[in-house]
């Protein structure tokens, strides 16, 4: 299993002031599902920050985005571990397979997946 990537998830209800803002500070968009907006930086594509007011399907909003080489794997050792799972694995109609499951200090991690 590999990490590919690591994006903080912030709250916001304002997603354009903040793409804006960030935009100062040399950030990008590259994504924008209109419910979560990532900005990156176009000399290191992986320095990303993802603006979320809310999750369109999990229960709650995730603190973090983990991407993973291999999601099924990493939710198998996660369950196996008697973490908390608190959105289920699941393929989304946005290209992603994902769970949610809580850190020790109870923040929400999306550990997801892109289609290869």
């Amino acid at each position: 299993m590999a990490v590919r990537r690591v994006v903080p998830n912030l709250h916001t209800q304002a997603p354009t002031e903040q793409r804006e803002f960030y935009g100062l500070l040399g950030f990008e968009e590259v994504m924008d599902h209109g419910w979560i907006m990532t900005v990156a930086s176009p000399s290191v594509p992986s320095a990303q920050l993802s603006f979320m007011t809310e999750d369109r399907t999990a229960p709650v909003d995730p603190d973090v985005s983990v991407e993973v080489d291999d999601v099924d794997a990493v939710y198998a050792a996660v369950r196996d571990s008697g973490a908390e799972i608190v959105h289920p694995l699941r393929d989304e109609e946005w290209g992603v397979r994902r769970f949610f499951v809580r850190d020790p200090e109870g923040r929400v991690v999306n550990v997801l997946a892109h289609p290869r």
